[in-house]
């Protein structure tokens, strides 16, 4: 199983941008090299900020871009979405309680996507309702692999003006749910715009990078009171990651879009090094 993971498209950044604005010819150019890579795709999540004011225009814009997709599509909520308008564009969305979180069953794996989306807050949030839904998944199926998707990441990354607080109450909440759920092979959010590999309660973490402009990587602390002129936000380029489930092993794979050229193709003149490599895995 094969699942694609985008996320912080950010649609309707610039809605009167002409001939168009760069978060759109960013998601553009990322879905169309997903559409075109050589693996076969069986799932796509978008793990929020699908837009970024929430407007309905914006997530017809999106919801109208990805029909062309021959592969199945689900969304999360974030942040700058609303659950309102993503679930009338994606009306196939599943919802529980209010809230956008559901489960995906396929080849022994369980993919739990849930809602950290909590109006007029720009971190995360996971209230007891959510936690209950997330303890009941989790306490049903105690045998069967499971993957969590959000999308906010529930550790702090170093990059201040992006950060929880460590000790914020949804996050105490969420990891009193997952702590000692060995079932969970790992965690993967978004939010940041930038690549991200963590732990969290002894779970492996992931984040994937965003598909509209990324957050520059600055590690030094941020003082509110005194602009100091510091790099923000960059045109680093838009990344997409491959999520393989294989034999009961789970691994991630990240892949930016560019103007990047391949350099070496398989052909009869590389087919002894081919064959040198596939005889090594039997001495190993």
């Amino acid at each position: 199983m094969l699942i694609a993971q985008m996320t912080d498209i950010h649609i309707g950044f610039e809605p009167d941008a002409r001939p168009e604005e760069l978060n759109r010819i960013r998601f553009r150019a990322t879905l169309d090299r997903l559409l075109k890579q050589p693996n076969t795709i069986d799932l796509l999540l978008l793990t929020g900020d699908l837009t970024d004011r929430g407007d309905r225009e914006s997530f017809e814009k999106i919801a109208e871009m990805l029909a062309e997709c021959p592969f199945p599509v689900r969304v999360l909520v974030g942040n700058h979405d609303s659950r309102e308008e993503l679930l009338r564009a994606f009306p196939d969305t599943p919802s529980e309680d209010g809230f956008i979180q559901y489960v995906i069953e396929q080849e022994g794996l369980r993919v739990l996507c849930l809602d950290s989306f909590e109006p007029g807050r720009h971190g995360g949030a996971f209230c007891e309702r959510r936690a209950a839904w997330l303890s009941s998944q989790l306490n049903a199926h105690p045998d069967t692999p499971a993957l969590i998707f959000m999308h906010h990441p529930p550790v702090v990354s170093g990059i201040d003006w992006m950060d929880p607080a460590p000790s914020e109450n949804w996050i105490e909440t969420f990891g009193r749910v997952v702590g000692g759920h060995d079932q969970i092979l790992a965690i993967h959010c978004g939010h940041l715009h930038r690549p991200l590999h963590a732990s969290f309660r002894d779970i492996p973490l992931g984040v994937t990078p965003s598909v509209a402009p990324l957050v520059s990587l600055d590690l030094r602390e941020v003082d509110a009171d005194r602009p100091d002129s510091r790099v923000l936000i960059t045109t680093e380029p838009s990344t997409y990651a491959l999520h393989r489930w294989e034999g009961g092993s789970l691994v991630t794979h990240y892949e930016t879009v560019g103007n990047w050229n391949a350099l070496a193709y398989y052909g009869p003149q590389l087919q002894p090094m081919m064959r040198e490599m596939f005889a090594d895995r039997e001495t190993g």
